[in-house]
């Protein structure tokens, strides 16, 4: 099997669970967090909504600068529902998915770099990069589950069942 399909494979896996963590938002808690130093809900949901973006970006991009010097920051109008997010998934996994079906085994081995003001910040392959951003992409959401408990909406079952939901 080709490496494409592999991490294509994975993607729409996680999709899928990222879909049921973003279908039990709920509404008018964009701002709320735990703690002080906690990010807010509406900010996390959105990482797990537009993730798989970044895929797209590594295949398609040769870096990317978190922070450019004298640019602009990147900014997104805020979601707030639930069907906000899962939309968001959707377009953010349709932008992942023709990008990898777009690209080559060789091209996932080629070089990648992510900056934050003009300066490297990490340097590796494409393939390294989309497999730390599905790390990070699992990370959050498993983030937002703790969130999800904690503003007492049902969690979903993930990985295996929750309290809430009994899905294998």
């Amino acid at each position: 099997m080709k490496l494409t399909q592999l991490v294509l494979d994975e993607l729409e896996r996680e999709a899928e669970l990222s879909r049921r963590a973003l279908e039990v938002v709920p509404a008018g808690k964009a701002e709320w967090k735990p703690h002080d130093r906690s990010m807010i809900f509406g900010y996390l949901a959105d990482m797990v909504a537009n993730i798989p973006n970044w895929v797209a970006m590594i295949v398609t991009k040769p870096e990317l600068d978190v922070a450019p010097p004298g640019g602009p920051q990147q900014k997104r109008e805020p979601l707030n529902d639930s069907a906000a997010f899962v939309a968001a998934l959707d377009k953010s996994m349709s932008a992942a998915r023709s990008a990898l079906q777009q690209t080559t085994d060789d091209h996932l081995m080629t070089g990648w770099r992510l900056l934050a003001g003009g300066k490297p910040v990490m340097e590796t392959s494409r393939y390294i990069m989309i497999r730390d951003t599905i790390n990070h992409w699992v990370h959050h959401r498993g983030q937002m589950t703790v969130y999800l408990r904690l503003l007492g909406a049902k969690v979903p079952a993930l990985y295996g069942p929750s309290a809430d939901d009994q899905r294998f």
